[in-house]
């Protein structure tokens, strides 16, 4: 009995350990305090600090492991939120590659005004190119992409525009690099029906488009979570806007 006793103490401390790896990706790299100094200067708005504790920006470069001097892809950047902190994160000797596809740029005025603000910053280059044709340097230690995966996966699109960016994602990495994908919750086993009419993906749709794309899935993490969201409502609906559950996922490139 005793030892049965000591087996499964033993049994659920490592099933803890596991899911703390697992769920937060945040073990043996920096701690989301490491970047308050940085989150809290310039290129930052005041306007992005008032977003902080909604969209847990220190927890989230966190999990992505950004460093000073790194450089990052921020993939898709919508208001240019993102590109901001990670250009105050990897400093002067860290570089921003701020990608809008062209598509987003035609379709509404206002993600090109945030590529030009994004260019505009010392250490950012603002770019663009059609969404399954991505024109990005090589090197890269991240990739980083929040909100916008699904959006790959848009009826105006060609079906391989996932597949294609995926692969675009995999070249421009240097090996050992992460690619970080946030996005909003779909139900289980929903796959992709989601994604136009709510603009959610099932996470698990998306471990398979990125793993079949040669990266190793290393870490999620639950920080972005939300046990109130039914996942059933359009993302910009006023009952939820800002308020949903979504997944974090790190991969990492072989080698």
């Amino acid at each position: 009995m005793v030892m049965k006793t000591l087996m499964d103490a033993r049994a659920g401390l490592v099933a803890v350990a596991l899911t703390l790896t697992a769920c937060s990706g945040l073990m043996g790299g920096p701690s989301p305090e490491t970047y308050s100094a940085a989150l809290a200067g310039p290129p930052r708005t005041e306007e992005d600090r008032g977003r902080d504790a909604a969209r847990m920006t220190a927890g989230t470069l966190a999990f992505a492991r950004v460093e000073p001097g790194d450089h990052v892809i921020d993939m898709i950047i919508g208001g240019g939120f993102f590109t901001r902190a990670f250009a105050a994160a990897v400093g002067p000797e860290g570089h921003v590659t701020a990608w809008q596809p062209q598509e987003f740029v035609q379709f509404q005025a206002s993600y090109g005004e945030a590529v030009t603000a994004a260019d505009a910053l010392a250490n950012v280059d603002g770019v663009t190119s059609p969404i399954a044709a991505p024109v990005w340097p090589s090197g890269a230690d991240l990739v980083f992409t929040a909100q916008n995966y699904h959006d790959l996966h848009l009826d105006p699109f060609a079906d391989d525009t996932a597949r294609r960016v995926n692969a675009a994602v995999f070249a421009a990495l240097k090996p050992g690099g992460h690619y970080v994908i946030v996005d909003h919750h779909s139900t289980a086993g929903s796959g992709l029906s989601a994604a136009n009419a709510l603009h959610r993906i099932d996470v698990e749709q998306v471990k398979r488009e990125v793993q079949a794309a040669g990266f190793v899935l290393e870490a999620e993490s639950d920080l972005l979570e939300r046990a109130d969201d039914p996942l059933t409502a359009n993302v910009f609906d006023g009952s939820i806007r800002g308020k949903t559950s979504q997944f974090m996922l790190r991969f990492r490139k072989p080698g």
